[in-house]
Parts: structure tokens; C-alpha cells; sequence
């Protein structure tokens, strides 16, 4: 296991222009769209933060990739008028997009750094964010703002930094990344995107009569957090590990032959251990592990190919303490097996149902060991014209634990994960982490 050193400490201002909004750049309609009962819960009424990072490429030297983005940006959102629009919200906090036309905002820059001053291992959390990404009056509210803003800055390498701040209730990674993948399209001079948006919102709404036919662990605010330890706003430290092919075989010597498992199954089941005992949880404890599962192709016909809302369901599955710590890893890993097979097609029908009937609540993140894989989610490939970003993604450790693709310094591909605890548990979890990919601990009690 590699755990890779943290960013440099860079620091930088960002000379920029003034926000402005860009709007389509021909008329579209003036509608109101309502929402999905997906997209509009509580947990996707946030703005989170992505960021591509650009070397210079010479055969675009002339070019400025504001200019170009900016350009690119008003065509695109003919096709993907929703988001030019501003959110509202109706009875029952129902949420409808108001295609008003009135635009994105976006902010041009210039910073005096270099590429090759943010490290050889580009990763979260990337310094001077707040440079980055600015801060702009009146922008920053889930309703009523605009749902996108846009910073592009010029290094003095000739390279540039793309980052964007989105309203998640429009859509979730994939969506997203359909949409960058469209401007970056008409940056290269097509007429319109390879992929067509599709809204069909109505596809993922509750039903009527309702009917909640699942367990939604996932938002059960019952369970009582008995340590608040892993919240010490002023003693938190980040850290990210790589996971190789040489990491994920050492876990896999680990398991019984005959126990079929992906890379994320078992890089999933040794992260939720190692974290679980690192927390020093009393064994009858109730724990959950959340998945974050993309549900497109869950549906008889699948979501039709466009489809740029949130289609991504939480399930959630139970088990305490001493059984996740005392028993074998293959224990963990068909756990996590058993909650990505929770979501169906009846599953977020009945999600979306609950939404809708318990007031479209957030998630239990109470003892919740939450994962997401998006490792298959390639911003990094995202052109503007000047191929692909040298890293692209998060630009900040988020809340849960996004598994993500990587390349390190010696050109391996693999996976990587960032994480934020505080100091001692982050000391116990790398030790727990190291033993079991030495195969020293992975059977053990907890720590009381």
C-alpha cells in the first residue's frame, strides 16, 4: 500500500475578471421542469466542487481556453437548457427547474504557478481552492441562483486549471460528465453533442398509490452516535492510498479461491474493517456500509442512453462492530456484494416512494461507512482541445469515501483514495491498513 505524500503547499492569488453570465446562444424554451423525487432530497441539495487540470499543449498555442470554454459553454447549453435556468421550490419541497435562460456564471483568471508546482501526484485537496474557485455574491444558494459556476485560469506554463462548482440536484457524476463531454465537444468545433440530453425526469418519480416495498436503512435517523470522535474540526489530517495491482493481490491471498470478487468488492470490504477498528468501536455496536450504485441499467428498458439526472441509488447494509472486525474478510466482502445487489429497479421506485411520504430526508450518516466507485467516471478525458487533463476530478476530500481512478509517478494505473480523519485514528488506520496487506491482523477483535 502506497500512501501517497500530500500536495505541496502552494501559495497563490488568482487575478480575475469580473462573473459573468453566459447564456445560450440561441433563444430556448421558457418551461418549468420539475425534478425527479430522486434528484430533490436532502442530500443533493448541495454545490460540489469539480476540477481538470491542463498542461500546455503547443498545437494550440494562440488559443485561450477561456475564450474557447466560454464559447463552447453558450452553444452547449442550447442543447441542456435546464441549466441555464434557476431552481425553485413548490409545495411539499418539490423542486422545479425555471428555464429562464438567464445563464451560468463564469470567471476567467491568471495565476502565476506551473502545473508542475501542484506535484508529480496530482490529488485532493488541491491548494488555493478558494483561488480556483472564487466565492461570488449572491451565488451559492441551492434555489434561485445560478446552478453552475465556471473559473477558468491560465498558468504561466500555458496550461490551465477548469473547475466548476454544480448544483447536484441537476445531476449526478455521470450526468455531469455527459455535459463537460458536450462542451468539450463543441470546443472541438461539433455542431452538436456525440450524446443527446434526455430529461425524462417522470422516469424516477414516486409512485401513485405509494409504495415503499424495501428496506431504506440508509435513511434510518435512529441509530444513536455513542462517539463523536471522528469529528475533531481542529485535529483532522488528510492522507490518500494507492491501491495497485500488487495491493489488491495481497488482499486478495486473503480470500478463499472459490469467492468470486471484484477490485472495488474487496478494496471496499479492507477499508470498511480497517476504518471500523480504527474507530475502536464497542462490538455490539450497529454499523452500516452505504454504496453508491449507479441504477441506469438497473431498469427494464434501461434509463434511455442521455439521461443526465440522478439515477444513483444509497443502499445500506446492517451489521456490528465485533462481527465486521472479528470475522474473516470475505465476510465484509460479501456484505458489500449483497448491497450493491439491493439496488433494482424496484428498489428506487420504492426510494423514491419513501422520499416522498418521510419529507425527502438526508442519509444516515451515523456509524454509515459510505463508498462510491467512479473510478469508470473519467473526467480526466474531458477536451477541450488540448487533450486530456492531467487529473480530473474531486477537487476536495468529500464526505464519504470516493474510490477514484489513478495513474501514480510510476505510470500504474490503480486506485485511489482520499481520506480526512482526525490524527489518532488516522494513526490507527494506517496501521490497521498496513497489517492487513501484510497479512498480519486480518482476523481480529475490537478495541474496547
Amino acid at each position: 500500500m502506497a500512501m501517497l505524500p500530500p500536495s505541496p503547499s502552494l501559495a497563490f492569488t488568482v487575478r480575475r475578471s469580473e462573473p459573468e453570465l453566459v447564456t445560450p446562444i440561441k433563444p430556448t424554451p421558457r418551461e418549468y421542469k420539475p425534478l425527479s423525487d430522486i434528484d430533490d432530497r436532502d442530500g443533493h441539495r448541495f454545490l460540489y466542487p469539480i476540477i481538470l487540470l491542463y498542461g500546455y499543449n503547443p498545437s494550440m498555442k494562440g488559443k485561450d481556453p477561456a475564450s474557447v470554454i466560454r464559447d463552447a459553454l453558450a452553444k452547449t447549453l442550447v442543447f441542456y437548457h435546464p441549466f441555464a435556468g434557476r431552481l425553485r421550490e413548490g409545495p411539499n419541497r418539490k423542486l422545479w427547474v425555471d428555464c429562464t435562460g438567464e445563464g451560468v456564471l463564469f470567471v476567467e483568471g491568471d495565476a502565476d504557478v506551473t502545473l508542475e508546482q501542484f506535484g508529480e501526484e496530482l490529488q485532493p485537496p488541491f491548494p488555493c481552492m478558494d483561488e480556483l474557485l472564487c466565492d461570488v455574491p449572491g451565488y451559492g444558494e441551492v434555489l434561485n441562483s445560478p446552478l453552475f459556476l465556471i473559473q477558468v485560469t491560465r498558468l504561466k506554463c500555458g496550461g490551465f486549471i477548469f473547475a466548476i462548482r454544480h448544483n447536484h440536484t441537476m445531476s449526478d457524476a455521470i450526468g455531469l460528465l455527459q455535459f463537460m463531454n458536450a462542451v468539450g465537444e463543441m470546443a472541438r468545433d461539433a455542431l452538436a453533442p456525440t450524446v443527446l440530453p434526455v430529461w425524462e425526469r417522470h422516469l424516477l418519480n414516486a409512485r401513485s398509490p405509494h409504495r415503499v416495498t424495501c428496506a431504506h436503512h440508509e435513511f434510518d435517523h435512529e441509530m444513536i452516535d455513542r462517539n463523536n470522535e471522528t469529528t475533531q474540526p481542529n485535529n483532522m489530517i488528510n492522507r490518500s492510498f494507492f491501491f495497485g495491482s500488487d495491493e489488491v493481490l495481497a488482499l486478495r491471498s486473503l480470500v478463499p479461491s472459490d469467492h468470486q470478487c471484484s477490485t472495488f468488492d474487496i478494496v471496499t470490504a479492507c477499508l470498511w474493517r480497517c476504518h471500523t477498528r480504527a474507530l475502536q468501536l464497542d462490538p455490539n455496536e450497529e454499523i452500516h456500509i452505504i454504496c453508491i450504485v449507479n441504477a441506469r441499467s438497473k431498469f427494464n428498458p434501461p434509463l434511455p442512453l442521455g439521461y443526465y439526472g440522478n439515477a444513483i441509488g444509497y443502499p445500506a447494509t446492517l451489521t456490528t462492530a465485533g462481527k465486521l472486525c472479528q470475522n474473516p474478510l470475505w465476510y465484509a466482502i460479501e456484505l458489500v456484494k449483497e448491497t450493491k445487489r439491493k439496488v433494482t429497479e424496484e428498489y428506487m421506485k420504492s426510494t423514491a416512494d419513501f422520499l416522498v411520504t418521510r419529507g425527502r430526508p438526508a442519509l444516515n450518516m451515523t456509524r454509515s461507512f459510505l463508498v462510491s466507485h467512479v473510478s469508470r467516471i473519467k473526467f480526466e478525458d474531458v477536451d477541450f482541445g488540448w487533450g486530456k487533463a492531467a487529473y480530473g476530478g474531486q477537487a476536495k476530500i468529500m464526505d464519504g469515501k470516493h474510490l477514484l481512478p489513478f495513474k501514480n509517478k510510476k505510470g500504474k494505473d490503480g486506485i485511489l483514495l482520499p481520506i480526512c480523519l482526525p490524527a489518532p485514528i488516522m494513526e490507527r488506520f494506517v496501521n490497521e491498513l498496513t497489517g492487513m496487506l501484510k497479512n498480519e491482523n486480518h482476523v481480529g477483535k475490537c478495541k474496547l
